[in-house]
């Protein structure tokens, strides 16, 4: 009863019974700067803008496993390689929205903890959400960040968790977690708030730009929660694997088969030196040599090993770089082509290609059903998923067909012109025949010299002296061109992306190497034992050039270097676009400039 005349008591009598005196008036509201309204502003436009792209990764059923981002309107997203390998390359993905979507692992990194998978939409033709990538090289100490994603699998609907917090270090490195994999070079440390399930999630700047995929974290052993310490992959060493991994290959990383030190702990100055060499590296046959102090890697400065480690480790194998090296006070460049970081066995000349691998990769379940994907995956040893390889071939070439179809002159071809090399000049000719009963090329330079590619041995497929092969790549070319992918039944891959760097036209010195890169698609060919990379311009698929291994496996190490040929000058032929100038080099030297006069194509 005294509860219910108390609640009835006027306000200012209550405050006299007790003894209390009336409250104040309310305090004028406190001015808000305002930087900080701006930038709360901009924070929560940042949210909302990539709020409906950011994915729940799932096994088949809903299961959360961890987060990704979906990076285009096709629905392909990034996520971790160690959130994948538990789901298998079948899964499913929630968004923002509530809609589980079904998915499939399109291309891995193992030792860069990476996947990128394919969200198919409901309907055909529907676009997704997706966000910007940014630019990590440009995010510092101090920077504020917004990690986003399902961390402890929170959302049923699949909403994703949002934290805010500071970049800690950028150029971090973390050592990789047991033979080799999961290592984190390059890396941004974060106290942005991460922890299990935020795993492959996304790491943004405050323009709501993609800038790294977190994925470690150091956690309290009893609670696994964030101490503080998190790690996210930038999105720039991402960049770099980005048409590997669209092409369906399980990557690798690089090494560059030389070990590299400081060359005195006392030292004031670092100075980072070569210790050891690889004699089957191909910086050694570039002319690296032990005590010669590397300066650059790749244009970036390297005066530590964490320097060192952190921009080796952000390049695919087989990808050429700059180094700047410094012997006697006098500075140099050589362009190094990089090794793999994974032990590979290597295959014996003539040796049928292997089977496909009966278990699946990445290792985990192929469910039955699939859903939307069901006919998305294909196994075949070296790739995550064939099934993208085929669809970046397709769409390389077909783009690669405004230059003519050259499978309506599959005859013998006869180019004429002439050649200049450095001690002599004349006229050139090649005739390549390619049928069903001959295989033959006839070259002459000053000189005629003729192969018959399914018959010479090693010494013979390497004429002309000093080419590497110059034949024998013209009769890869011919086949390339007019037979396309059932020209080459020992294989027929995209291999990604790589820089490529033709040397300048004119013969002219570059005032450095990094001057001449241009980022080309590559396909990866096997015919007999001859290999060859073959580099199309990612801005309008010309084909560029291509590079020949006669012996890449040769005990003779020199003769592992390939036939280089530059293509310049392209001009129409009978409806057809071919280049009318080949630069060849072979071993770090120009062999010979061909300047073409006339191709006779036989039907």
């Amino acid at each position: 009863m005294r509860r219910l005349l108390l609640a009835a008591v006027p306000a200012l009598a209550l405050a006299a019974l007790v003894g209390v005196s009336p409250a104040p008036a309310p305090a004028a509201p406190i001015e808000v700067d305002k930087a900080v309204l701006e930038a709360q502003q901009q924070r929560i436009a940042a949210v909302k803008k990539v709020h409906p792209a950011i994915v729940a990764v799932c096994m088949q059923g809903g299961q959360g496993v961890g987060s990704g981002v979906i990076i285009d309107e096709d629905g392909y997203a990034l996520t971790n390689f160690h959130v994948v390998q538990p789901t298998g390359p079948l899964m499913q993905a929630g968004l923002a929205n509530g809609v589980l979507y079904d998915a499939v692992v399109c291309g891995i990194d193992k030792v860069g903890d990476v996947a990128l998978i394919k969200l198919q939409p409901k309907k055909p033709g529907d676009k997704f959400p997706f966000v910007q990538l940014g630019d990590s090289d440009k995010v510092r100490a101090g920077d504020w960040s917004l990690a986003m994603g399902n961390p402890f699998s929170l959302a049923m609907d699949f909403t994703p968790t949002v934290t805010y917090g500071l970049v800690s270090g950028v150029n971090r490195y973390q050592p990789p977690e047991g033979k080799g994999l999961l290592e984190y070079t390059d890396c941004i440390q974060i106290e942005t708030s991460i922890n299990p399930g935020n795993s492959g999630g996304p790491l943004f700047n405050m323009q709501g730009e993609l800038i790294g995929i977190n994925g470690r974290g150091s956690f309290e052993k009893r609670g696994r929660v964030n101490s503080g310490v998190g790690y996210a992959i930038s999105i720039n060493q991402i960049k770099n694997f980005m048409g590997h991994l669209r092409a369906g290959i399980d990557t690798d990383h690089a090494t560059l088969g030389a070990s590299i030190g400081t060359e005195s702990e006392d030292a004031p100055l670092a100075r980072m030196v070569v210790k050891q060499m690889l004699d089957e590296s191909d910086a050694y046959r570039r002319g690296l040599k032990e005590g010669d102090q590397l300066m650059r890697f790749a244009g970036r400065p390297v005066s530590s090993t964490n320097m060192y480690k952190n921009v080796l480790g952000i390049y695919p194998k087989e990808w050429r770089v700059p180094l700047t090296i410094r012997r006697n006070n006098t500075q140099s460049e050589l362009l190094v082509r990089l090794m793999p970081n994974q032990t590979k066995e290597v295959e014996k000349p003539n040796q049928p290609p292997p089977p496909p691998p009966k278990n699946p990769i990445p290792k985990g379940p192929v469910p039955k059903g699939g859903g939307a994907t069901a006919g998305m995956y294909e196994a075949r040893a070296g790739f995550s998923n064939w099934y993208f390889n085929v669809l970046e071939q397709n769409k390389l070439l077909d783009a690669f067909k405004k230059h003519g179809d050259f499978g309506t002159v599959p005859g013998k071809w006869t180019i004429t012109g002439r050649f200049e090399q450095a001690d002599r000049n004349g006229d050139m000719s090649t005739e390549i025949v390619d049928t069903a009963g001959e295989a033959k090329v006839t070259m002459k330079l000053n000189i005629t010299t003729a192969l018959e590619p399914l018959k010479a041995d090693l010494p013979v497929q390497l004429q002309p002296v000093g080419s590497g092969g110059l034949m024998m790549a013209m009769y890869h070319y011919h086949r390339f061109l007019t037979l396309g992918p059932k020209g080459f039944e020992r294989m027929f891959a995209h291999g990604g992306n790589e820089p490529f760097y033709p040397p300048p036209a004119d013969g002219s010195a570059p005032k450095s190497l990094a001057d001449l890169r241009v980022d080309c698609a590559v396909i990866n060919t096997k015919y007999g034992s001859v290999e060859c990379k073959w580099f199309f311009s990612l801005k309008d698929s010309t084909l560029l050039g291509f590079e020949t291994y006669v012996a890449r496996s040769a005990e003779n190490l020199e003769d592992r270097d390939p036939c280089e040929v530059y293509f310049y000058d392209y001009k129409d032929v009978d409806g057809k676009k071919l280049p009318h100038k080949m630069v060849v080099h072979y071993r770090d030297k120009k062999y010979a400039t061909l300047t073409v006069t006339k191709y006779a194509l036989e039907k």
